[in-house]
């Protein structure tokens, strides 16, 4: 007998049809074949989900819904404690290997042999996916395995990993577990060696260090991870993206019980946990790994960093990301003493605030190597500081450096970030002897300087200028060029503001409208709805970017359009052959909400030829029908936003659900015109506010270091 599918609320039903309420309600009163309640309360009722979809398929009443927006729905319906999303990552690799039609066959099997079909194909993975013996499947997750198997059918694998991914993260949040951003994933795995071949990741999570290595051309990738749903999410992902790779991941607790005792690699990533007591500081008190010393209960992640170090072949290179605490504690010191003595220790890096969870602290990338038998030691340790004025030794030295006078980043720009630390790297590796300091920015420091009573290993306060190495003419000079384009932007801010004035609705209450979803206006034929392209999943795609016309095309990505800045993103970064161009006139509106900064954005002739990023959905308005600036205004509306979202710790903005008043197209362009004015005035007073603490910070920091003197006169009021 066929087992009740999730779920679903009458007002998820108006999501997943993407019509309104009051379009449901009439259906169930109207239609006699509209499924009856299979539970909840008369004033609540609950609809089985697989009746509604059949229901509504059966009227031809397309669904709104992407495969992958239907997949969120039915895991979110599962609730965060059912665990399907962890259970479905090695249905992902099984689907993935199988065909579309094959696809389709399954999908139209009794829902007893679909859950048959997932358990017998879980098991058969066995060998390749922590743990996949494992996993068994019930009645009530036939909804989900529907909903994968048409998100593979129809978005591919990685897409749908992602999406599993996405509710995973909803489910493990509260536990630390965090994904290291792909920029930040790139940069380390360039900081190895050339030609590294053989990877561990002992603490691997989703895999992101793991892939960024198969990327750089690594064959043998080796993960471990405490939590078995993370192993098999990291086993699946790389067997997807790295298919000839070999890959071996389990799951278990690295530093009590290592899968790989007598692994000894050329390269190992790792990003782990921070600040846990509980990582087996009695149990291991005599473990060999302990060559530099014993680390104390809270220093575990020194534990980490000699468990690396074990795993490295004579010469091999570790690249960890720890928390700037590690670097100064003074309960590690001595293990900090051995390491820089040794050589073990070759370079600390600083990282900016919000380079990775968590996002208040600017963390740091220790760079080891294995010492050769027989070796003397470093007499150095290269320090980089890439965290401009934002981390705490910045804030607390006395000195200006000509890099604090740089604008402030909106977010990482990890390509500039990782060009400025490899060509320190590099210059370093080549001849650390010769190296060449930059101050403010990176500095080789001799060993014996840093084997104090201390061995503060922070980079901003080892790469510190001293008022030697300043030029005041060049600190006059940068100050200067901040002050006068704050004075050009105060302008602009101003003649922004003179706009108006804005009068108030001539009604007693606020001006209400007949609206419509974008769905019905896309169906009307008033505008065209895009997505990003799904990223492809097949091997390394690094060489494989989208038909550009042999030209060079920089990528909008949806950090672009939160900070208002210029397409930034590369063509290599889309993971995918074929992406939409965008236009002039283009409405684009970012697919996850939250967090500061503008959700939608219409392109001008900057944007024009450039390709769109993932996780943006574009609106093509036909100009006849639809003011571009008119839709941009009520379609970026908070309560429109609100109302156009799913999901808990991520929202996911569902296009087709945003509603828009349906006026003539005359007043269309009057609202429009008023919203592109809001939208400057906006971006001004942005751009003002970053100036001016900007000039502020310039001006500050010349005075204090002795390279600016006040002016002639400084009236006191």
């Amino acid at each position: 007998m066929p087992q009740p599918s999730a779920q679903v609320t009458a007002a998820e039903i108006s999501r997943i049809a993407g019509v309104t309420r009051a379009t449901v309600s009439n259906w169930r009163r109207r239609h006699d074949d509209f499924p009856a309640p299979s539970g909840g309360t008369d004033s609540s009722p609950l609809y089985d989900l697989e009746a509604v979809r059949m229901w509504l398929e059966a009227r031809g009443q397309s669904s709104a819904a992407t495969p992958s927006e239907e997949l969120r729905t039915v895991l979110r319906l599962h609730g965060s404690g059912s665990g399907v999303a962890g259970r479905l990552f090695p249905l992902v690799l099984a689907a993935s290997r199988r065909s579309a039609d094959e696809l389709t066959v399954l999908d139209g099997l009794p829902d007893s042999d679909v859950i048959a079909q997932a358990d017998s194909a879980a098991a058969e993975l066995a060998g390749s996916v922590p743990e996949a013996q494992t996993v068994h499947f019930r009645p009530d997750d036939v909804s989900a395995l529907r909903a994968l198997i048409r998100c593979v059918r129809s978005e591919g694998a990685q897409s749908t990993l992602d999406v599993l991914a996405e509710r995973e993260l909803d489910d493990t949040a509260s536990s630390g577990t965090y994904q290291t951003p792909p920029g930040l994933a790139d940069l380390m795995a360039r900081l190895l060696s050339d030609h590294t071949t053989r990877v561990l990741d002992p603490a691997c999570g989703s895999g992101s260090l793991l892939a960024a290595a198969a990327r750089r051309g690594a064959t043998g990738l080796y993960g471990q991870d405490s939590l078995s749903v993370q192993a098999q999410r990291t086993a699946v992902r790389l067997l997807l993206s790295a298919p000839d790779a070999q890959v071996t991941v389990r799951a278990g607790d690295t530093l009590r019980a290592d899968a790989f005792p007598e692994l000894r690699v050329g390269g190992v990533l790792c990003n782990p946990p921070y600040g846990d007591r509980d990582w087996g500081h009695e149990e291991l008190a005599y473990d060999q790994r302990w060559a530099y010393g014993v680390p104390p209960r809270i220093e575990s992640e020194l534990a980490w960093t000699q468990h690396a170090l074990a795993h490295l072949e004579p010469g091999g290179y570790a690249v960890i990301l720890l928390p700037p605490a590690t670097a100064a504690r003074a309960s590690g010191r001595r293990i900090r003493a051995e390491l820089v003595r040794s050589g073990a220790l070759r370079a600390v890096v600083g990282l900016p605030i919000g380079a990775s969870a968590p996002l208040h602290i600017g963390l740091h990338l220790w760079v080891l190597q294995r010492p050769e038998p027989g070796g003397t030691g470093g007499a150095s340790v290269l320090f980089v500081d890439v965290s401009g004025d934002q981390g705490e030794g910045a804030a607390s030295s006395p000195q200006a450096t000509q890099s604090r006078l740089r604008p402030r980043r909106t977010g990482v720009d990890w390509s500039g970030l990782s060009d400025e630390v490899l060509a320190h790297w590099a210059a370093y590796r080549g001849d650390p002897e010769a190296f060449a300091d930059t101050p403010g920015a990176a500095r080789a420091v001799p060993t014996i300087d840093l084997v104090d009573d201390l061995v503060d290993l922070t980079p901003a306060r080892q790469v510190r200028a001293a008022p030697v190495d300043i030029d005041p003419a060049e600190v006059a000079e940068r100050a200067e060029e901040r002050r006068k384009l704050l004075v050009t932007s105060l302008t602009a801010l101003e003649s922004a503001a003179g706009f108006g004035p804005w009068r108030a609705a001539v009604t007693e209450s606020a001006r209400a409208w007949r609206t419509a979803t974008v769905s019905d206006l896309a169906r009307g034929g008033a505008l065209s709805l895009l997505r990003a392209a799904v990223p492809v999943s097949r091997g390394d795609t690094r060489d494989e970017s989208p038909d550009t016309d042999g030209r060079e095309r920089p990528v909008l990505t949806a950090s672009d359009i939160r900070s208002g800045a210029s397409p930034s993103g590369s063509a290599e970064d889309l993971r995918t052959d074929a992406a939409h161009t965008v236009a002039t006139g283009d409405v684009l509106v970012r697919g996850v909400a939250g967090g500061n900064g503008m959700m939608v954005r219409v392109a001008d002739e900057a944007d024009a030829e450039a390709l769109l990023g993932h996780h943006i959905h574009l609106l093509r308005p036909d100009p006849a029908r639809l003011d571009p600036w008119f839709l941009a205004g009520f379609l970026g509306a908070e309560d429109n936003i609100a109302g156009a979202s799913t999901g808990s710790t991520v929202l996911h903005v569902t296009p087709g659900r945003l509603r828009v008043p349906l006026l003539p197209l005359e007043e269309q362009r009057r609202y429009g015109a008023a919203f592109r004015r809001a939208h400057e005035l906006r971006a001004a007073a942005r751009r003002t506010a970053e100036l001016g603490e900007e000039t502020a910070r310039a001006l500050l920091t010349g005075l204090t270091a002795g390279a600016l003197l006040p002016p002639p006169e400084s009236p006191l009021a």
